[in-house]
């Protein structure tokens, strides 16, 4: 492998294993949805999509364009853009037999003006995200609506949950009135093939969601939402590596990056680390992060800069030198960091940290211990995968 100053290291491996303890989790007879938008949160959709298509029913995705690079990539299973699309988009989605998620009976009458086939949709049903969905007062006309028109085939019925990580008996009542809709569809002769509700942590903690489609993504890489493991039997999918560029002795009172916000109150040794918020290094950890060098935690000091983040190494038993291997997520002797640590020391969440980590940043594939080549892929892959 081609020896590089700051990556991503994506097990495939323990992708197949996270979806297999998945499925184990919900039953053989519940079907998964695997969530690849933003690049499947950063791992990268297509390489994912690839490896995962095999276990996985339904790929879900957020816009068209990342509907098309998967069909372009050559993935045959069913994509379900999870987000509303504009009507101007209604002749790329036929002409690729995507799926859509409807919000309205009102779009049914934009699809009727294309001259196009019979459009697969899923109606998302709003029993509480209060962002998209057919509100649920009017669900059930609005979708019976739906169902009878000759410009769509009903294919799914879906809700969301706001708390599902947080809260849940929220999430057992919006489960507990989606259902009740549901049954007034069925009772009404409304054909229902999917009926779906659970995203991670829902599959995780409530299984009264399961229903006969879950919806995992941050689970399926590895991590819980909540940051803890009530439930499936998941490991991290993803580390981000780099490498040690420069190692300095500076005397006490030399001020570090930019601000002068850090002054080193003793003589030091600071270590130079060529990532920043150019790379997806957020910010924010500015003073507050930490890294792990030869099995140690080492802090950040000073501001995280665009191309590089200098951390204090002066207690360390050994000073590191240029080239050594640094782990900025995952495992390094005893010790580990995680995205969720980053996104606790930069007061977010772990899912911006990770659908942030720029293009600029090689990500490199793994199986069996192996780099995976993707042979079949070759020249349909963005330029930053491994190959």
């Amino acid at each position: 492998m081609k020896r590089l100053p700051t990556w991503l290291e994506i097990d495939l491996d323990r992708l197949d294993r996270n979806l297999e303890q998945i499925q184990r989790w919900v039953g053989d007879d519940v079907g998964i949805l695997l969530t690849v938008k933003a690049d499947a949160y950063g791992h990268g959709a297509v390489q994912v999509a690839n490896a995962a298509q095999a276990r996985v029913k339904i790929f879900g995705v957020a816009t068209v364009d990342e509907a098309v690079e998967l069909r372009d990539s050559g993935i045959k299973n069913e994509i379900l853009i999870l987000s509303p699309i504009l009507e101007t988009e209604i002749p790329v989605v036929a002409r690729h037999g995507f799926a859509i998620t409807l919000s309205g009976a009102d779009f049914v009458e934009a699809i009727a003006r294309h001259s196009v086939p019979p459009i697969p949709v899923h109606v998302e049903v709003d029993t509480g995200m209060g962002r998209t969905g057919v509100p649920e007062e009017s669900a059930l006309e609005e979708i019976r609506r739906i169902a009878a028109s000759p410009a769509v085939r009903l294919q799914g019925v879906y809700t969301h949950f706001p708390v599902s990580d947080s809260d849940a008996a929220y999430t057992r009542a919006q489960v507990v009135r989606f259902l009740d809709l549901v049954g007034k569809l069925r009772a009404s002769g409304v054909v229902i093939p999917t009926v779906h509700s659970a995203n991670s942590a829902a599959v995780d903690g409530v299984r009264e969601s399961h229903l006969n489609l879950v919806r995992p993504g941050l689970l399926a890489y590895g991590l819980h939402p909540s940051g803890e493991a009530p439930g499936v039997d998941v490991a991290p999918i993803m580390s981000w590596k780099s490498r040690v560029v420069r190692v300095r002795k500076v005397p006490k009172g030399r001020s570090i990056s930019y601000g002068r916000s850090f002054v080193t109150d003793r003589e030091s040794i600071i270590g130079v680390i060529p990532v920043g918020y150019g790379h997806g290094y957020p910010f924010h950890l500015s003073g507050r992060g930490s890294m792990l060098i030869g099995g140690h935690r080492v802090p950040i000091v000073g501001r995280v800069t665009m191309d590089m983040t200098m951390v204090d190494l002066t207690d360390l038993p050994e000073t590191p030198r240029a080239g050594d291997e640094v782990v900025l997520v995952g495992v390094q002797g005893s010790q580990t960091l995680s995205f969720h640590d980053l996104a606790a020391w930069g007061d977010t969440i772990c899912y911006e940290v990770m659908c942030g980590i720029s293009k600029r940043v090689p990500r490199t594939y793994f199986r069996r211990g192996k780099v995976e080549t993707f042979k079949s892929l070759l020249g349909v892959l963005p330029n930053h995968a491994t190959v």
